[in-house]
């Protein structure tokens, strides 16, 4: 029945007979009672083992609370987003207004001891309210994944007594009911073996064979049903055809991305639901605009670890409406948001404004891994977003400390990929020295070599630790227990070899060995240059034939002794006439023309990346005589003559006249 007094619950207690039995609860002394209840209920969370089960918790941020750490209870008559959606949404199955009420009050607590209070004080105990109560203890008492419940609530008489009633008999549970008990038992670790959680399983499987669930129902039990027995549990399979079964369009926000969360942790089926995922890719468009910060979270995390990069169009629109959220993410929430724009590629420049008001005010209070999200976003995207990248070199300059060695080389990478230089770069670069001189034994040998060469390409050459870095016993721990060094790895050690010889002519440490140096650093998935733009080298080309009168005059893409890769080069002679790219005599100067398309710069900018910049100043010191051919210049030629006239100003300055071999 919908409604069980706790006098049935205890009619074997004569002190109990009495009308309203939570009362006669409070007027008996603690021990007596807990001694007489343990007696007759089926301790339902004993039994635990002595290591902690991992259980995923899903955690929702408020929506005018926020909280840093994710973990904060909302106060009271705040409920965080997704419960005021669960609450909501369980409170709408009550048809009893005292039953909605009570509901209402549970959700306003922020306390177990506010709950059991609240409980003691009923004359009788519905069943939603019961579930309602034993969620919302679970809720305020979670602290983290590993956390089981206080002894002191698991002996507590009346919570024995709600969990007592609620397995006496599931059938009599309403769907909600029955989805709201299981939802609680995800919330703490719960013995596999209680016979609370035997039968509420029981019925759950009973009902997917006989009983008409709602969506909403079977979102619940499908996740939690996950969170309890793992994804290999036949319900768990049987709960996702009935819900491809559904019309989407009977699926609120919150249904949809726990499906989402559902098929997330099903990962081995995927492809199985693959037609299911499109239509819930293309129908989640019309939803977007009303999920709340977490629930946006959580579907871009699920379409990542679903791997749905067909589903752009729905990635973009989070995007755009991610913008709004940023004030009201956790450090967790902003973090899974990064990574998923990271994984798909995807950039908004609303976004990353409102990127930059957030972060550069808050940067000292943002955690390391949210730090470390936000210069993975602006490096992957060539964002040179100046006021995220001061504010994180001035949070690392402030709180060294509470960065781990991956998190300080995911931080410090991005100023050498942008090729830029904070206006504390002094006191950054001087903290990150002190910091390897003293725990460079902490670095993984790849972090360390990714680290020490994003500074190189700043100038900020870390010529103490080359002698380290180019030694035998650094090099077999970059190895591993690989059979050879991978050619990233290779490519980076080769540049910063040349570095040494190039730009620090006093470091009289060991040399990399010959065996160890790539012979080229244009390599597919391994490259230290951006290949040349392809339109914009054809174009350049055309009009190189046009000024020089023959194609016999330059040469592309020639791979120097040096390792680089040159776009185009031409020779000349000591009076400065081009001699033909055949003639290796009698060449006086090489010039090397710079290509540089749109990826060899920051996005949206004129600002060269660290390898671009590095590339031209190595080949600078090599003796060529370097032109820079920017596409932003090229696209505001209008005509092949004005392609012809520009280009014989970018080679033919004061220094050389127009020239070209005759014979």
């Amino acid at each position: 029945m919908a409604l069980i007094t706790l006098r049935r619950n205890l009619c074997h207690l004569s002190d109990f007979r009495i009308h309203g039995a939570l009362a006669a609860l409070r007027n008996q002394r603690v021990n007596h009672v807990h001694k007489i209840v343990q007696e007759h209920l089926c301790p339902w969370f004993c039994s635990l083992p002595p290591g902690p089960v991992r259980v995923r918790f899903r955690h929702a941020p408020c929506q005018k609370f926020h909280s840093e750490n994710g973990n904060d209870l909302p106060p009271a008559g705040e409920p965080a987003f997704s419960q005021v959606h669960d609450w909501d949404r369980f409170e709408q199955n009550l048809k009893n207004e005292d039953e909605q009420i009570s509901y209402r009050r549970l959700n306003n607590f922020t306390s177990s001891e506010e709950v059991l209070s609240f409980l003691s004080t009923l004359q009788t105990l519905p069943d939603a309210v019961a579930a309602g109560a034993l969620k919302r203890i679970c809720e305020v008492e979670k602290k983290g994944d590993f956390q089981r419940l206080p002894k002191e609530i698991l002996e507590n008489s009346i919570f024995q007594v709600v969990c007592d009633q609620l397995e006496q008999d599931p059938s009599n549970l309403s769907n909600a009911t029955l989805a709201t008990a299981l939802q609680a038992l995800t919330l703490s670790y719960v013995d596999p073996r209680s016979s609370l959680l035997l039968k509420l399983v029981a019925e759950c499987q009973h009902r997917l064979g006989s009983v008409g669930l709602d969506v909403h129902s079977l979102c619940v039990l499908g996740e939690s049903l996950i969170k309890l027995r793992g994804p290999d549990c036949s319900a768990v399979e049987r709960i996702i055809c009935l819900l491809q079964g559904k019309n989407l369009e009977a699926f609120t926000p919150e249904d949809v991305v726990t499906l989402y969360r559902i098929l997330q942790m099903c990962p081995d089926s995927v492809h199985e639901h693959q037609a299911f995922l499109n239509k819930m890719n293309t129908f989640s468009l019309s939803v977007v605009s009303s999920l709340s910060p977490n629930l946006m979270s959580q579907m871009l995390t699920a379409l990542v670890v679903l791997d749905q990069t067909q589903a752009l169009p729905l990635v973009i629109k989070l995007g755009k409406h991610a913008v709004r959220h940023i004030p009201h993410f956790t450090n967790k929430e902003l973090g899974k948001v990064l990574e998923a724009f990271i994984y798909f590629g995807h950039n908004d420049r609303f976004f990353t404004k409102a990127l930059e008001q957030h972060v550069a005010p808050l940067c000292l209070t943002l955690d390391p891994e949210v730090l470390s999200a936000v210069m993975g976003y602006c490096g992957s995207k060539r964002i040179l977003s100046k006021p995220i990248l001061n504010a994180v070199a001035e949070a690392f300059v402030c709180q060294p400390e509470k960065f781990s060695p991956s998190q300080i080389s995911e931080l410090i990478e991005p100023f050498g990929k942008l090729n830029y230089l904070p206006p504390n770069a002094s006191a950054l670069f001087t903290k990150l020295e002190n910091i390897l001189l003293t725990h460079f034994s902490s670095f993984p040998p790849k972090t360390l070599l990714k680290l020490l060469h994003s500074c190189s390409l700043i100038e900020c050459h870390p010529v103490n630790f080359m002698a380290k870095l180019f030694s035998p016993h650094f090099l077999q721990r970059l190895q591993g227990d690989e059979p050879y060094l991978d050619r990233l790895s290779l490519a980076q050690l080769t540049q910063l070899f040349l570095t040494s010889v190039l730009e620090c002519p006093f470091y009289k440490g060991p040399k990399l060995l010959f065996k160890y140096q790539v012979k080229s650093f244009l390599t597919p998935c391994s490259s230290l240059e951006t290949p040349v733009d392809f339109q914009l080298y054809k174009s350049v080309v055309i009009g190189l034939i046009d000024l020089l009168g023959a194609r016999l005059y330059f040469a592309s893409k020639v791979l120097t002794p040096y390792r680089y890769t040159i776009d185009v080069e031409i020779k000349l002679d000591g009076d400065g006439f081009v001699v033909p790219f055949t003639v290796d005599e009698d060449v006086h100067k090489r010039v090397a023309l710079c290509i540089d398309g749109p990826k060899r710069f920051c996005l949206n900018s004129k600002h060269l990346l660290g390898k671009e910049a590095t590339k031209q100043r190595h080949l600078r010191l090599l003796g060529y005589q370097v032109i820079q051919i920017p596409y932003y210049e090229i696209e505001m030629l209008k005509s092949r003559l004005e392609l012809v006239e520009y280009l014989q100003r970018k080679l033919f300055s004061q220094n050389f006249g127009r020239h070209w071999y005759q014979e």
